[in-house]
């Protein structure tokens, strides 16, 4: 798998910076992002994916800039946002399916075509024709994310995936990403969640905090924020 290279890189809008001098080499299969929220967990996920620019240093994903060569960057990474109606862009679960594919090039019959193989490989060839309106909240993360893998990258970014699942679809879920060979960058809050993570990189106010195994990155974050939780209760 490639590397992601982070060297010096800032982000700065009017009046805020969101990130800040952020120098990494994530090379992990499991990777993990954790900070308090605005730590520019998300933001720095939008940089990998390159549907931003950083406003100073530079970010490859091996040697592509994913934000200037958008056709090499989709077959190298997928990201799935948290909300999944800020992602879905169709009527249908196959037109979701087959839109990744026909950006990659392939002809919309042949990508929609795909698209109904890979839900009847998951006993869903019922939902071909379905309205995505009509899904739920974990079944629209699923279609997500199958529209992603379809395009086969090799890195998923994930935005704290698990939230607003109930117990059992989180668990479904978490079973499957596991499964999954593509390396995985993915924000969570729970400590439990990133155990398995090769890296953590902990951001705060933009910055990296931290960076390491979990062994080392988890007990100094978790110290932390009891510490300013006790504080916040003052």
């Amino acid at each position: 798998m490639n590397p992601i290279h982070l060297s010096h890189v800032s982000l700065t809008l009017p009046g805020k910076t969101l990130l800040r001098d952020v120098t990494v080499t994530l090379s992990g299969r499991r990777i993990g992002l954790i900070g308090r929220n605005g730590s520019g967990k998300t933001t720095l996920l939008r940089l990998i994916a390159g549907l931003i620019a950083p406003s100073a240093g530079s970010l490859r994903l091996g040697e592509i800039d994913p934000f200037t060569n958008r056709k090499a960057a989709l077959s190298r990474i997928g990201i799935l946002f948290q909300n999944p109606d800020h992602q879905i862009l169709f009527p249908t679960v196959e037109e979701e399916l087959a839109f990744g594919l026909t950006q990659m090039g392939t002809p919309q019959p042949q990508a929609l075509a795909r698209a109904r193989d890979h839900l009847a490989a998951h006993n869903r060839a019922a939902w071909a024709k379905m309205a995505v309106s009509t899904l739920s909240h974990g079944q629209k993360q699923w279609l997500c994310l199958q529209a992603v893998l379809l395009m086969g990258p090799e890195t998923l970014l994930l935005d704290e995936p698990f939230a607003a699942l109930d117990l059992p679809t989180a668990t479904r879920l978490r079973r499957q990403l596991q499964a999954l060979p593509q390396r995985l960058v993915i924000i969570a809050h729970r400590p439990e969640d990133l155990l398995d993570c090769d890296q953590l990189l902990w951001l705060e106010a933009g910055e990296v905090q931290g960076f390491g195994p979990p062994a080392s990155v988890l007990p100094a974050f978790t110290a932390e924020m009891a510490r300013q939780g006790a504080e916040d209760e003052v």
